[in-house]
């Protein structure tokens, strides 16, 4: 998808209850309002038949980390926009936060990156919020944080990385970058 300017695939990555859905949500509306064909896939977390918070294990984790790749798959062959609720990096943080550096793993997931046209960091702003599902545990939601940004680092990705002091022009900004990269090429004005 990279090297074509017609289709795009956004990923927010970061740690849980940060906002990444509600991100995800708005922004397939505001594409959908230019008519932009899209897909948004939806955080696999949830549909995790395995523990997963603190209590994950590596093989949960691969289950994640697989059906969120395949789920990309599919919605890439289907449309030209693809949004996703997390990337295969954060699937990996939680892995290696769970069990250690997983190699074989790791090989796949850093071959995978380069299939993101765009990674959107959204930062911590609040303590998680109790929804049923995900840790509420502020030390692990940081842990996972330090560990993305960490990934991000050493891998040599670049994100675009939101202000936590900026929240309510995250959607904006994030919108101006995806249209910019599906923009046609303009030639220059006299």
């Amino acid at each position: 998808m990279a090297d074509d300017p017609q289709r795009l695939k956004v990923a927010f990555i970061g740690s849980h209850g940060v906002g990444k859905t509600t991100l995800c949500y708005g922004l397939a509306a505001r594409l959908k309002a230019r008519d932009v064909s899209l897909e948004v896939v939806h955080e696999v977390a949830r549909q995790c038949p395995l523990p997963i918070n603190e209590q994950t294990s590596v093989a949960a984790q691969s289950w994640i980390l697989h059906t969120q790749v395949a789920a990309e798959i599919v919605a890439a062959e289907r449309y030209p926009v693809v949004v996703c609720d997390r990337s295969a990096l954060d699937n990996y943080v939680y892995m290696w936060l769970a069990g250690g550096r997983q190699r074989s793993v790791e090989v796949m997931m850093e071959a995978w990156m380069s299939t993101y046209d765009l990674l959107v960091l959204v930062p911590i702003v609040d303590e998680p919020r109790p929804d049923g599902l995900r840790a509420t545990d502020p030390s692990f939601q940081r842990a996972v944080e330090e560990g993305v940004r960490r990934e991000l680092q050493r891998r040599g990705l670049t994100a675009l990385m939101l202000d936590p002091g900026t929240r309510d022009g995250w959607l904006s900004l994030v919108e101006d970058a995806v249209m910019t990269r599906l923009a046609p090429p303009q030639l220059p004005l006299l």
